[in-house]
């Protein structure tokens, strides 16, 4: 995959954090995406999967905030994104996306397993997605080619190495909407 297409993915990624869209991200930004992806799942933030949902944005959030230099509550530029994000989750392969982007992951399908088997369903995928603004149909088919082990549940590993993938060009498995 070109470097435009993961350019273009960073910088569609960037334009979804960037909740109010003023054409920077910040702590805020985070944590509307957070609150977005509790009220789909009907959680509170103050529950167990709340917390750490919450605890996952916002590291994340510092992560960033870190390798920009902007500290935990200034406003990092689309052009500071695409250096961090290109140096940690493109350069930086398994580890870099380890990381900054694994956590939170692990920590929203926790939130999407709602039945708590420790996988997550079609539905449950459906409402995650469509906390971020990808359409059911667009959900189905980004199941069905996730679901590596054709089980018709998605695990940890199957969901973190398509997130993964997607954002360093592997696969063209559609993620992000809005």
């Amino acid at each position: 995959m070109t470097a435009s297409v993961q350019d273009s993915r960073l910088k569609r990624r960037f334009q979804l954090w960037d909740a109010n869209g003023d054409g920077t991200i910040d702590r805020t930004d985070y944590e509307t995406e957070a609150r977005r992806l509790l009220q789909n799942f009907g959680e509170q933030e103050s529950s167990p999967k709340g917390r750490k949902l919450f605890s996952a944005y916002l590291s994340m959030w510092d992560r960033l905030a870190e390798m920009t230099g902007v500290g935990p509550y200034g406003a990092v530029t689309e052009e500071q994104f695409m250096q961090a994000a290109d140096s940690e989750v493109v350069r930086g392969g398994d580890a870099g996306f380890d990381r900054s982007l694994r956590p939170t992951i692990e920590a929203i399908v926790d939130l999407c397993d709602t039945d708590g088997d420790g996988e997550v369903s079609p539905e449950e995928f459906q409402r995650w997605l469509k906390a971020v603004g990808v359409d059911a149909k667009q959900a189905d088919t980004a199941f069905a080619r996730i679901d590596n082990d054709g089980s018709g549940r998605l695990s940890v590993e199957e969901l973190v190495d398509a997130v993964r993938d997607y954002h360093q060009g592997k696969n063209d498995t559609p993620l992000l909407g809005r």
